[in-house]
C-alpha cells in the first residue's frame, strides 16, 4: 500500500507539473474554442432560430392566408349562388315577358286576319249581291219580255209566272 502512497505514480499521488500542464492545456483548449469554435456553431444555431421562427411565421401567415382566402371563396359562392338567383329571376321574368308579347302579337295578328275575313266576306256579299241584282234584273227583263210577247191572258200570266218561279229555283 505503501507504494500508492509514495510517489511511485499510484492512482491516488498528486503531480504539481502534470496539473499545470493539464489546467494550461484545458484554458488553451477553452480560449481556443471560445474563439474559434463557439461562434459559427452560435451563428448556425442562431440562424438555425431565425429559419425556425420565419418558418413558423410563414405558417401562420399562410394559414391566415387559407382562411381569408376560404372565407373570400364563401363570400364569393354566396354572392354567386345570389347572382344566380338574380339571373333566373330575371330568365323567368323575359320569359314571361316574352310569352306576353307573343300572346299580343299574335292575338293581333287572329284580330287581322278575322278584319281581313270580314272585309273579304263583305266584299263577297256586296259582290253577290251586285250579281243577284244583276241576275234578278236580267230575270226581270227576262219576265217582261216574255209577258209583253204573251197574250195577255190572267191565266197565261199565272202560269207563266209560276213557270218563271220553278226556273228560278231549279237555278238555285
Amino acid at each position: 500500500m505503501h507504494y500508492f502512497l509514495a510517489g511511485g505514480g499510484g492512482l491516488l499521488s498528486f503531480d504539481t507539473g502534470f496539473a499545470i500542464w493539464v489546467l494550461i492545456s484545458t484554458v488553451v483548449f477553452l480560449v481556443l474554442m471560445q474563439k474559434f469554435l463557439v461562434p459559427p456553431i452560435m451563428k448556425a444555431l442562431d440562424e438555425r432560430e431565425t429559419r425556425i421562427k420565419d418558418s413558423l411565421e410563414s405558417a401562420e401567415k399562410a394559414i391566415a392566408r387559407a382562411e381569408q382566402i376560404s372565407k373570400d371563396n364563401e363570400k364569393a359562392l354566396k354572392e354567386a349562388e345570389i347572382q344566380a338567383q338574380k339571373i333566373r329571376k330575371e330568365a323567368i321574368e323575359d320569359a314571361e315577358l316574352l310569352r306576353s308579347e307573343k300572346i299580343e302579337k299574335t292575338r293581333k295578328e287572329a284580330d287581322k286576319l278575322i278584319q281581313d275575313a270580314r272585309t273579304a266576306i263583305e266584299q263577297e256579299k256586296k259582290s253577290a249581291m251586285l250579281e243577284l241584282r244583276k241576275e234578278v234584273s236580267s230575270l226581270a227583263i227576262e219576265a217582261a219580255s216574255m209577258i209583253i210577247e204573251a197574250e195577255l191572258d190572267q191565266k197565261k200570266n199565272k202560269k207563266l209566272v209560276e213557270s218563271f218561279l220553278n226556273d228560278l229555283n231549279k237555278k238555285n
